[in-house]
């Protein structure tokens, strides 16, 4: 197989990758070997990847290769490339967050459980992605490393804070990649880059081995170039962790050979989501709706509320945890992120209590709605992608700052740990708009399901910019 075929297979996303190296199409080595040269040729311009792993990527696909050698069976990831936000543990690697103030600390002993995982079914780490510091941000505009450039308009943001996560697969140097979502981190960036992310039920899959930031609100998750990948990865991932109290205690509850027809309810979220979104976004939620057969719109009134919560947990405990850094290392920290978190290690705590009340009570209006839907359906982001260094961004004649905006629709999701799938929907416009089909907790089955429906009629998809073809 050829480079220029290799690059075409790792656009086509993870899962033909590894149906390609399971039935001898394909080398795990010839992929690594040219999803490496991919981002060498292509990275510089886009800045996705903090690290490259060429060494141990290199032994990992000779190990896949040699395991097919034997005749031995494959995993089900086996000799797919891929690469992870730089929060989650890599043996040997510092594990940076964004940060300045973690270069020094010692490597990690072991791998995230999340990149065992992935490991055990197959998959190879090639690398290393960037991030907003700290996971606070929605831009990845990371003043130490440098931004995170949109595939589609290198002069745009990817999103935030997993910028690099959504870039590098935007881009396909790898097809498949690992992120973290706390306020919108995983279903922001995948609609700025045009690529799936999907974002499970709190507790769903393991944290441990990733860098903290807010206990009550983190998310792991994966983006990939088709909503297979997702359930490939998601599958891969999933499991009790009894090391990890937040790891909810169930058994694998399989998707990915369950993508099929089904009928789903579905419904457009209304009301605030409605009046927060431009009209690029309420576009891409409608065209949505109407290819899964929705004809109810619906609204939440303590959405606002909802996300207000999620603002006031989000600082205070992402404050509590930086206050060392904070106190010995606030010099060294992005400033975007230190001032933020140093307003909320200054929040009264009646504050933060009241704060989960409200969460409380959004979560039981919310909840009985998935009574009647199966499915819920909302933009991912106000707007498309904003300039780099953007101040402002307008939505429907108001003019807002644009950074802590851009979660205004995903935030109120977030807080209330429900799964869901971010789609980039097909308009005909020059840069991508995504949706969030958002399920009742434990249902990644369904919002998976809905995805793949809006995939198979050609109104959801990875568009590969035509620049960034194969060569």
């Amino acid at each position: 197989m050829s480079v220029t075929e290799s690059e075409s297979l790792l656009a086509g996303g993870a899962a033909a990758v590894a149906r390609a190296v399971a039935c001898g199409d394909a080398r795990a080595s010839d992929l690594v070997e040219a999803a490496l040269a991919r981002i060498a040729r292509l990275d510089p311009g886009l800045g996705a990847f903090s690290a490259v792993t060429a060494q141990r990527a290199r032994a990992e696909a000779a190990a896949i290769d040699q395991q097919r050698a034997r005749g031995a069976a494959l995993p089900p990831l086996a000799g797919v490339p891929y690469a992870v936000k730089n929060l989650f543990d890599v043996r040997g690697a510092a594990t940076l967050s964004g940060s300045r103030l973690l270069a020094n600390e010692p490597p990690a002993a072991t791998d995230a459980v999340a990149v065992q995982r992935l490991a055990e079914a197959g998959a190879v780490l090639v690398g290393m992605l960037t991030m907003d510091e700290f996971a606070y941000g929605f831009t990845t505009e990371n003043s130490h490393y440098g931004p995170a450039r949109n595939p589609h308009d290198p002069s745009r943001v990817a999103g935030g804070s997993s910028g690099g996560s959504a870039a590098a697969v935007g881009a396909a140097l790898v097809p498949l990649s690992l992120g973290s979502d706390t306020n919108g981190s995983i279903r922001v960036p995948a609609s700025f880059c045009g690529v799936f992310g999907l974002k499970p039920t709190y507790g769903r899959l393991s944290r441990r081995g990733s860098y903290p930031f807010v206990h009550s609100l983190d998310h792991v998750g994966p983006f990939g170039r088709t909503v297979a990948d997702l359930a490939l990865a998601y599958d891969a991932m999933q499991g009790p962790d009894p090391l990890d109290p937040a790891c909810a205690q169930r058994p694998l509850e399989a998707t990915a050979g369950a993508l099929g027809e089904r009928p789903l309810r579905v419904a457009l979220l209304g009301g605030y989501f409605t009046d927060n979104a431009g009209a690029q976004a309420r576009a891409a939620a409608e065209r949505a709706a109407q290819a899964l057969g929705g004809r109810a719109t619906v609204s939440v009134p303590l959405a606002a509320a909802g996300r207000a919560s999620a603002f006031i947990i989000t600082a205070a405990e992402g404050g509590a945890l930086h206050r060392a850094h904070l106190r010995d290392g606030y010099e060294l920290m992005e400033p975007r992120s230190r001032d933020r978190l140093a307003a909320g290690a200054a929040l009264p705590s009646a504050w933060y209590l009241q704060a989960q009340r409200v969460r409380a009570l959004y979560r039981a209006q919310l909840l009985p709605l998935f009574s009647c839907y199966d499915v819920l359906i909302a933009p991912s982001a106000p707007l498309p992608a904003p300039p780099i260094g953007a101040e402002t961004m307008t939505i429907n004649g108001r003019e807002i700052p644009a950074r802590p905006n851009i979660g205004l629709l995903t935030q109120p999701i977030s807080c209330i740990g429900l799964p869901v799938a971010a789609v980039p929907i097909l308009l005909d416009e020059p840069l991508p708009m995504g949706v969030q089909l958002i399920g009742a907790p434990w249902r990644e089955d369904l919002v998976l399901a809905a995805a793949a429906q809006l995939e198979r009629a050609g109104v959801a998809g990875a568009r590969l910019p035509a620049r960034l073809a194969p060569q």
